[in-house]
């Protein structure tokens, strides 16, 4: 195929500005840059002279292509596994207990799958990040073996988890959808800023796919028209423009509208907002002292919990205590000193036998929270020595220190000597507290009517019942999971002005939350902390949201247009730069065939 010697002689003279990237080349050592994208993402870490793809023609191999499809994918994969995991803190105790039954070893488990995530996460980034440097250098892509087989394992991993999280833990991916109800106006404004961000090396991208057309244009001779036609290169860079900006240009309208579709019950003017949620201690205060002892409630009652919770067996000579597990092997030394009896179930034993175990020494050893604040040396002391204590201790701390109590009750195993009157005995025990029967939430749902009638002045609280239901039992508290509450009716409940104490709430956002619906108390693990809350975290009135919403609009709009209006201008500089190089050359050898005919 002949070549036009204008084209040659520009393909000379142009040598300074085909690089897309002079900055490059200004700052770095290109070959070593070259080297680094190469040695990370192909593991060829010697440099050698590539011949770079045309541009607008395909980048890879087909079995390359298929490979970077898998590593969009497994990015997809990986935030939404991630973004879930990390929403999902509220329930990491639980989460790590669940497997330390399971397993026998005391780990931070859940702090484990969120590292896991993350890095799965930073891994396919930087990945994505390599490959579209690689593609900005017109390198052809080739994924190495090793980071083939990776990506395959992180689809795999990341499918099999989020499986597992909707098959058997499907409640807990609830949290992300109310997570977003607080955090959605804020991520709106950082997606508006990330869009400014990306717009740079898009507006670069485009410029010079439409300069890559005009210039194309300008060089081809006629003979070369037909040949550029069959080959779509045209279309090619059209398409390659339309592929990357029209996605862009999409999701930033959508952005622009989408405070239209947000609703967070914290944006609300602030005469709205409700009084602070009452806390009841869960199993009073088990992030500064082991649960269900009474240090456990003292802390509770030293940072001003509204109430108290636990948990209620009775032991086989019929006292009530303090216990949330049915065995005694999580939180005592029953290990130590009846080993053949650790998973018995814990009704079976005597209280002569249950208050001589230890239930402190587990706690300074497996420190259950993450976020635990460091003990002092005496409160060490005193949590190494504690003790199960009787539901009567509790209610003598109640009665004197003004608190209210809710607690489970949990029926006896079956030849229990008190399997069909565990109820009546429980009752005996508070009515001999001589505590005030306002200061009972009755929550066992198990003989209401007797109930009732011994001790008329109980507050009885209901599940997540239907409003009839509550009324027709009389019944104007309810104590429900979180999760359930907030895509179950909590309109209803306060339009029939029900108390609604909420479980188990640790993080401050979902505490925010339950503060901007105007729950009226929270069950919580972290007491400390949340008391140290005196407004909603991510309270904002509608008027404040407006102005920021309209504002980062119109600043995004302006720097978007700027940024793509700079580039613009600069690859026009560019072609005129190319044009008049061009036209000098034609010049200088219209010169030279003059001289040779004279």
């Amino acid at each position: 195929m002949h070549k036009d010697k204008r084209t040659e002689s520009v393909s000379k003279t142009e040598t300074p500005v085909e690089n897309p990237d002079p900055w490059i080349e200004r700052y770095f050592n290109h070959k070593c840059y070259i080297t680094f994208l190469t040695g990370c993402y192909s593991c060829h870490w010697q440099y050698t002279e590539r011949e770079k793809t045309e541009l607008g023609s395909c980048c890879c191999t087909r079995k390359e292509q298929f490979f970077h499809v898998c590593l969009v994918i497994a990015f997809i994969l990986s935030v939404i596994f991630l973004f879930v995991w990390s929403e999902t803190s509220n329930e990491y105790n639980s989460f790590d207990w669940v497997v330390y039954l399971g397993t026998g070893r005391w780990f931070f488990w859940s702090i484990i799958m969120l590292s896991t995530a993350g890095i799965l996460t930073a891994y396919a980034s930087l990945l994505l990040v390599l490959g579209f440097l690689l593609l900005w250098e017109r390198i052809e892509l080739y994924m190495h073996r090793s980071h083939k087989v990776i990506i395959v394992l992180t689809i795999l991993l990341c499918s099999f988890l989020i499986y597992i999280l909707s098959k058997f833990w499907r409640d807990k991916l609830l949290i992300a959808g109310l997570s977003l109800q607080i955090y959605a106006p804020f991520v709106h404004l950082i997606l508006l800023t990330v869009m400014i961000i990306i717009s740079w090396p898009l507006a670069v991208c485009f410029a010079h796919l439409e300069s890559e057309v005009r210039i194309r244009r300008y060089r081809m001779a006629d003979y070369e028209n037909e040949i550029l036609e069959r080959c779509n290169i045209f279309t090619r860079l059209k398409a390659l423009q339309m592929a990357a900006g029209l996605p862009f240009f999409i999701i930033l309208l959508c952005l622009y509208l989408m405070p239209l579709g947000i609703y967070s019950p914290c944006i609300q003017d602030k005469n709205k907002l409700g009084p602070k949620p009452g806390f009841f201690g869960h199993r009073g205060a088990p992030m500064l002292a082991p649960e269900n002892t009474m240090m456990s409630f003292e802390k509770a009652v030293e940072h001003d919990a509204f109430g108290l919770e636990t948990d209620v067996y009775l032991s086989y000579d019929r006292v009530p205590f303090l216990m949330h597990d049915y065995d005694l092997s999580r939180t005592t030394n029953i290990r130590e000193v009846l080993p053949q009896s650790t998973y018995n179930h814990s009704a079976y034993f005597n209280w002569t036998f249950l208050s001589t175990l230890n239930a402190g020494k587990w706690f300074l050893e497996h420190k259950p929270f993450l976020n635990m604040e460091p003990l002092s040396e005496a409160d060490k002391r005193k949590a190494g020595n504690q003790k199960i204590p009787q539901l009567a201790e509790l209610l003598k701390l109640a009665k004197k220190k003004q608190k209210f109590v809710i607690f489970d009750l949990f029926g006896p195993p079956p030849k229990h000597p008190l399997r069909h009157s565990f109820v009546q005995r429980v009752v005996r025990v508070i009515l001999d507290s001589k505590i005030e029967q306002h200061l009972i939430f009755w929550l066992p749902t198990q003989e209401r009517n007797y109930v009732r009638f011994m001790a008329p002045g109980f507050q009885h609280v209901g599940r997540l019942l239907s409003i009839d239901r509550l009324k027709k039992e009389n019944i104007s508290i309810i104590n429900v999971d979180y999760k359930r509450l907030f895509y179950n009716g909590l309109r209803d409940y306060k339009a029939a002005n029900i108390y609604i104490n909420l479980y188990l709430v640790n993080e401050p956002w979902l505490f925010s939350l339950a503060w901007c619906s105007r729950i009226n108390s929270v069950t919580t693990d972290n007491i400390a902390l949340l008391r140290r809350i005196n407004r909603p975290l991510f309270f904002m009135t509608p008027r404040y949201y407006t102005f920021m919403w309209v504002f980062m609009v119109i600043v995004s709009a302006f720097i978007i247009c700027a940024i793509f209006y700079y580039h613009w201008q600069k690859e026009l500089k560019r072609e005129k730069w190319l044009e008049a190089t061009t036209a000098t050359a034609d010049d200088q050898e219209t010169s030279h065939r003059i001289k040779v005919m004279e």
